[in-house]
């Protein structure tokens, strides 16, 4: 390893695989040091091991997708976007396709050819890779970061460059190398961190209903937030019930302002509208409709023209409605009983799953201490961050990676022009 670089950035995950191949690109002598076995361990995994790289959403549309400051982003999409990393990919053996949603996913569906693209690129680069090797601390001076104390497998040592870039990521699936290093090493220079906590995460409810349902995964269905009696977001799509409570699309997207709202000890509700595309009216018309061409049939099988079969028994109960009633037999009451279950199937949210199971970390190096035009700190010269460790975070869709990818472009961008001064 040589003793100095111009550049070393701290994390190969997606940020600090585009942060290290685009300094090297601008001829820089780069430094990409991964404290895991090998480089993309969250890449691979992403996406159900698909990896949705981006997403095809014009500029304007995309920012909606991000949290809590949008803006700050401005500058980096400008210079690296959608279209520019699925180019890059491409020029390096990687194929995309867009899919609903337009969501953008490797035309192999495997993550792997998202990884073997990007290190393709770095090597090309000649960036020095170097695996095991854990970040210890900061070397800062006079307002000025100057190198690093790394651990490796031959023991500890200084390394020193004219910029650092840190990638290390969020606390979400820490198994992958991401535990929260780089938050203790942006405080230690002095930074701010808003509290990391989990975003993207299925959520946990009371009772048993959720776990008898596990498994059944419901589509064009309505998800509304309740919170303290109040509806406050809501999202139309999918979700899936699982052993523990909730999980799907709508659900992590919602997910990361009801973990707010725990935090802050508010009641939590999830309402699903099981027939959104029907008002109460309407929804109403048609139960009775159903009810009077199939009078002589038995409530339970009533029921399977209307919902999927493993909601049958829990509507039963819930309702009060006896499997072998007729038809016929139903009390406007029950009938009543049975519309607004649809339209109203609600959930306690009693907490969420662990970081483990979280894909994205909301919270962060806080963006007010951090330049928007170079990703470079306001407080310490030559230290930049990208990625995940910011406190920025998105919806699910492609528009995760994407910040990483461009916040990486940025900083190795802002690196090199420093070194071009000096």
């Amino acid at each position: 390893m040589m003793d100095r670089y111009d550049v070393i950035v701290v994390g190969a995950g997606a940020a600090g695989l585009i942060a290290a191949g685009r300094a090297a690109e601008l001829g820089g002598k780069v430094l990409l040091l991964e404290k895991m076995e090998r480089a993309g361990r969250k890449l691979l995994i992403t996406g159900k091991g698909r990896c949705n790289i981006t997403n095809d959403a014009p500029h304007s549309e995309f920012l909606k997708h991000i949290h809590p400051d949008s803006s700050f982003l401005q500058h980096a999409f400008a210079g690296f976007f959608s279209h520019d990393i699925i180019r890059l990919l491409a020029d390096n053996g990687c194929a995309t396709v867009v899919e609903r949603g337009a969501r953008v996913f490797p035309a192999s569906n495997k993550a792997a050819d998202v990884v073997h693209a990007l290190m393709r690129w770095v090597g090309k680069n000649q960036v020095d890779v170097r695996y095991r090797h854990k970040v210890e601390g900061l070397h800062v001076s006079d307002g000025q970061v100057s190198g690093l104390k790394v651990h490796t497998p031959v023991g500890s040592r200084t390394v020193h460059a004219r910029s650092i870039i840190l990638c290390t990521g969020g606390k979400s699936y820490p198994a992958t190398g991401s535990d929260g290093d780089g938050y203790r090493f942006a405080a230690a220079a002095g930074h701010l961190i808003e509290t990391p906590r989990q975003a993207l995460v299925p959520l946990e409810t009371a009772g048993n209903m959720a776990s008898r349902l596990r498994g059944l995964s419901l589509r064009n269905v309505k998800a509304v937030v309740w919170v303290n009696g109040k509806p406050t977001r809501e999202e139309f799509g999918e979700l899936l019930f699982t052993e523990f409570g909730l999980s799907g699309p709508i659900i992590l997207t919602l997910s990361r302002f009801v973990v707010d709202e725990l935090r802050n000890h508010n009641q939590v509700e999830l309402a699903l509208d099981l027939k959104p595309a029907l008002s109460e009216t309407k929804l109403d018309n048609r139960l009775l409709r159903d009810l009077k061409e199939h009078a002589t049939l038995r409530m339970e099988s009533i029921f399977r023209k209307w919902l999927p079969a493993e909601l049958v028994p829990v509507f039963g109960e819930t309702t009060g409605v006896a499997a072998g009633t007729q038809g016929q037999r139903l009390s406007p009451a029950e009938r009543r009983r049975i519309l607004l279950l649809m339209k109203d199937l609600r959930f306690t949210i009693t907490g969420c799953r662990p970081f483990k199971e979280a894909i994205v970390t909301a919270g962060g190096v806080v963006t007010t201490q951090i330049d928007a035009h170079t990703m470079e700190s306001k407080l310490i010269r030559n230290l930049h961050f990208a990625g995940e460790l910011i406190d920025l975070d998105a919806d699910t869709g492609g528009y995760n990676l994407q910040l990483a990818f461009s916040t990486g472009w940025l900083a190795a961008e802002a690196c090199m022009r420093q070194c071009e001064r000096e």
